[in-house]
């Protein structure tokens, strides 16, 4: 019987921005965490790992495995994280050397962990929670807060350039952008970039932690920055109501309003600026008992 702080998913889901492409999102959960993995789209020129259909599929398929298997209520997380780091870079680096770092795999993350007498909140990246609590309070917690603007003035600045997302071969064939995205690529997990989960694992140490404070009961959308988009980019909803939205009619009607956004609405990114027409979209939708 589980005893303390408990985590009961209600409902979860995966979808792939391109249904003929792989999906690169990964999520999980056991009686100690619940947690959705985004896999980085390739920036090199070939893929190296074919097992789950691209490289990021595959790093976000290696670290879903791990935390699942071995997270329980007593785990550093960051432990579990390097030992994944570790091995991932072990088999990718034998059979692939001289792989240039804009290519590694690589991966966002947002988990909720539950201990003995908390819950905790761990991220790298722009995956994110946003936490509805039972007084109706909500906020949002994510790695880098200021990620989803920079994404978006970036994006703003391609599509202004190019004359929309599918305009010359999208944003990997425009050559001014895929270097501006190789070089801000090479940056992380270096020190003064930003780290994410991958083949480094000096990353582990930069775990984003945060506690949540739960008081009885609360709810939770743990999410990648495709579903994100709809409170950040297109501003559906706010914290509070993207939570409540789930809770009501499930998570499958909001990646249906996603994807009109993305697909009838504004398919070339001039309203709401961003480098893909459809992201990968996955989210676990979590009641927290204390």
């Amino acid at each position: 019987m589980i005893t303390g702080p408990r985590i009961s998913v209600l409902d979860a889901v995966s979808d792939p921005g391109n249904p003929a492409k792989a999906n690169e999102d990964r999520f999980g959960h056991n009686e100690a965490c619940a947690f959705v993995i985004d896999g980085a789209t390739g920036l090199g020129d070939r893929q190296y790992i074919d097992a789950d259909g691209s490289d990021a599929a595959w790093i976000a398929a290696r670290f879903a495995d791990g935390f699942q298997r071995d997270i329980t209520r007593k785990t550093a997380i960051p432990d579990i994280a390097r030992a994944v780091s570790k091995e991932a870079r072990k088999d990718f680096a034998g059979s692939h050397p001289g792989v240039p770092r804009y290519a590694w795999p690589l991966s966002a993350f947002a988990m909720i962990h539950a201990t003995d007498d908390a819950f905790d909140f761990y991220g790298l990246g722009d995956s994110c929670v946003f936490l509805l609590q039972d007084d109706g309070s909500a906020s949002l917690h994510t790695a880098i807060p200021g990620a989803y603007a920079r994404e978006q003035e970036h994006a703003r600045s391609h599509i202004a350039r190019t004359g929309g997302i599918n305009k010359g071969g999208g944003a990997l064939g425009d050559t001014e952008t895929l270097a501006a995205l190789r070089r801000h690529r090479e940056s992380q997990n270096t020190p003064g970039g930003i780290w994410t989960l991958g083949l480094v694992l000096e990353a582990a140490d930069h775990l984003v932690h945060e506690r949540l404070r739960v008081k009885t009961r609360a709810h939770a959308v743990i999410c990648s920055d495709g579903l994100a988009d709809l409170v950040v980019l297109y501003a559906r909803y706010d914290a509070a109501s993207l939570v409540r939205t789930a809770l009501d009619k499930g998570l499958r009607p909001m990646i249906e309003e996603l994807r009109q956004l993305e697909r009838e609405i504004d398919p070339e990114g001039l309203r709401y600026p961003r480098f893909k027409q459809s992201d990968d979209t996955t989210a676990i939708l979590a009641e927290l008992s204390a």
